[in-house]
């Protein structure tokens, strides 16, 4: 199976994708990665969750004015529905992917 670039993932019609921009380097990102983890699991089937590492990824970290990390962005269909930098804890997570599943 071919690698998908950013935007097919994004703009795939079907589910919301929440994508997560990070690094290895970054502690707060480590600290997402479990949260991640869990509203993955609960919303399986009805989200897609990516993660997109900046330093491999600069161009769409780029296009998206990602500043700092972790930022995650909600997409549907290509278009963003919510963003936010940060850690971002998994009861607040879990309420925003629920707000916007179709």
């Amino acid at each position: 199976m071919a690698k998908k670039s950013f935007s097919e993932l994004i703009n795939s019609p079907g589910m919301p994708v929440l994508v997560d921009f990070y690094a290895d380097w970054c502690g707060p990102c480590k600290t997402m990665a479990p949260i991640l983890q869990q509203v993955a699991q609960q919303y399986q089937g009805k989200i897609k969750v990516i993660k997109i590492d900046v330093d491999k990824n600069q161009a769409v970290a780029q296009q998206y004015r990602v500043q700092g990390i972790p930022t995650l962005i909600l997409f549907h269909q290509g278009k963003s529905l919510w963003r936010q930098s940060g850690v971002v804890p998994a009861p607040q997570l879990s309420q925003i992917v629920q707000q916007h599943l179709p």
